[in-house]
């Protein structure tokens, strides 16, 4: 699942309604899916992901080219303008160029009046505010995805994955999975389940 085909809708602040600084988050899931990948291995570069159209090696290169596209957006520019792979880097090298990125996205959320533009996203112009929850929601799930890949345990936020769930299920319609929806149907999970595998089953995976 590449961010071009991420949330359709998600409540946007208005005028009444400040936007809600979503950067702490976006930071957060920056941080954790950088620590993930530096953890792995050149014997694991082959295995599949649950993100079935990417191995743990096309997932690598995915996620710097997201990281990358968050900046671009940030600063109001063309996403697309930005490959969504890093197809230049040798194997092994995403951990190194993910110090580089993560840091200038960091300068590009700096400024708090990101929140209120307007930024072209690959889905469409949003909020900056909800443009940061869509991207820490694409972080985080393809975090997962590449820890259950390579047998590792984040330590995940929880309070950061209860929000998550909420916008997540506010944005995304458990109905009409498919086509312009590309997600699979709801995974059911018990009512007790955590937090993140509540977020993982409503994406369609299986936690």
């Amino acid at each position: 699942m590449t961010e071009t085909k991420q949330f359709t809708a998600a409540q946007s602040p208005t005028a009444q309604s400040p936007a809600v600084d979503t950067r702490p988050d976006l930071a957060a899931a920056i941080a954790l899916a950088g620590r993930t990948l530096a953890a792995v291995r050149p014997d694991q570069y082959d295995a599949p992901t649950p993100c079935t159209e990417f191995d743990v090696r096309r997932l690598s290169s995915h996620l710097v080219g997201v990281l990358r596209r968050i900046s671009v957006i940030g600063r109001g520019e063309d996403p697309f303008s930005v490959p969504s792979f890093a197809d230049e880097l040798a194997d092994g090298a995403w951990a190194a160029a993910w110090g580089p990125a993560a840091e200038e996205a960091a300068r590009v959320w700096a400024d708090p009046e990101v929140l209120g533009r307007d930024l072209r996203l690959p889905m469409g112009v949003k909020p900056g505010a909800v443009a940061a929850a869509v991207y820490t929601n694409e972080l985080i799930l393809h975090t997962w995805d590449l820890a259950t890949a390579t047998g590792q345990r984040p330590e995940w936020d929880t309070g950061l994955l209860e929000r998550l769930v909420e916008v997540v299920r506010r944005a995304l319609p458990a109905e009409a999975r498919g086509g312009p929806i590309p997600y699979g149907e709801v995974v059911p999970v018990a009512a007790d389940a955590s937090a993140l595998d509540r977020l993982v089953a409503w994406s369609g995976r299986r936690p």
